[in-house]
Order: structure tokens, then C-alpha cells, then sequence
């Protein structure tokens, strides 16, 4: 069964750590944020099918401006091609980013997620080979406490048999406190959950 949605486009069109910095022209925001190594830049490849978009690294941290990257989906049914925005933040919880740097990080991180106007919901990653640290809970409280839309997707699927995701998620609802929560198993090398998560935006793109 083919997919509803078929990305024709992705390109990198910005990096900013102020408002000044932002792409001048707007599109609807899709975010996402994670622990540093949870694997954000090979999601966003992988949804863009496109191999070198975000760049992948193996060094933590390496991510410390807000990446914009726009995409071009046709979606089933819409006669125009909708344009909007996949927005890589920093990752979180790294601990030899020095301090100083971690809350400027945070500053801007803040800054960008409380007053954009485009946001439409943000996609917190986490592995589901582990439960969620101290710092998942802490960002996924704070989202939901500022009213953000939140989807968690728990990236490396691959790397679990369905029957353990099937415990990982009800392990990562429990340490997160909400029984019925959507987790959205993804996997990156072979786009396990692509699709599922490509729905999910064309919902919002075509409100």
C-alpha cells in the first residue's frame, strides 16, 4: 500500500541561536529534541530520504544551534505541495558540555520553543533500549507543563524484537507517568515508523 505522504524535497536553510536568525520565511514547524546520541540527525535523514541532510555524528554534543531543514510533502488528496519546517534542537543531558554553554543552550532553546508561532508539535526521542533518564522526564514535564504538543518517539527500534519494545514502551510510560501515552517505536536504518510519523505531520500541515 503506497504512503499517504511522499517528501519531494529536503534542503538545510538555516542555523540560529536568536529570533534574528530564523528562516525570514515562515512554514509550519515540526521539532525535535533528545538526549545528545539519541539519534535525531539519522531520524530526520531518514524521513527526508535524504542521506546527508542532518549531519550525523559520533561525538555528543555536537549539534549547538537550531538547525532549520525544509521539506516538500505531497500529501494524498491536496492538490498543492505542502512546504514546512523540521526543526533540530541541541541535545540535552550531556554532561562534559561545559556548563556555561549549557545554559546559554538552554536559553535559546527555551526561547525558541515559547514563542514560535509555527510550532505545531514536538517530537521528544528517546532509546528505547533505555528507560527515560532524569533529563527525558524533566524535558517531557516541562513541555507538557507549557502546553506544547508532544510526541515521544522512541528511536533504535531496529535493535529490539517487537516483543521487547513492547516492554521498553511500557516501561518508558511508566517512568513518565502517563499510562496512555502514543509512543511511536522508530527505526532509522530500516524506517520502521516512517510513516506513521509522516501521518502525523500531514494531519497538522492540513488543518
Amino acid at each position: 500500500m503506497p504512503d499517504r505522504v511522499t517528501i519531494t524535497q529536503g534542503k538545510y536553510i538555516a542555523s540560529a541561536v536568536k529570533k534574528e536568525q530564523y528562516p525570514e520565511v515562515r512554514r509550519r514547524e515540526i521539532v525535535f529534541i533528545g538526549r545528545s546520541n539519541v539519534g535525531k540527525s539519522s531520524l530526520i535523514n531518514s524521513l527526508a530520504r535524504t542521506k546527508n541532510l542532518a549531519r550525523v555524528s559520533g561525538q555528543p554534543g555536537k549539534t549547538q544551534t537550531i538547525n532549520f531543514y525544509e521539506l516538500g510533502a505531497k500529501i494524498e488528496g491536496e492538490d498543492e505541495r505542502c512546504d514546512f519546517y523540521l526543526v533540530d534542537l541541541p541535545g540535552y543531558g550531556y554532561a562534559r558540555t561545559a556548563k556555561k554553554n549549557r545554559k546559554i543552550w538552554s536559553r535559546f532553546i527555551e526561547a525558541y520553543l515559547l514563542q514560535s508561532e509555527d510550532l505545531q508539535f514536538v517530537c521528544q526521542l528517546m532509546d528505547i533500549r533505555h528507560e527515560p533518564m532524569a533529563s527525558d522526564i524533566e524535558m517531557f514535564q516541562w513541555l507538557v507543563a507549557k502546553g506544547l504538543p508532544v510526541l515521544v518517539i522512541a528511536t533504535k527500534a531496529d535493535k529490539l524484537s517487537r516483543n521487547e519494545q513492547k516492554k521498553s514502551i511500557a516501561a518508558m510510560r511508566r517512568a513518565l507517568g502517563v499510562a496512555e501515552l502514543d509512543i511511536l517505536p522508530y527505526s532509522s536504518v530500516k524506517n520502521e515508523g516512517r510513516s506513521e510519523l509522516l501521518d502525523a505531520i500531514a494531519n497538522v500541515l492540513i488543518e
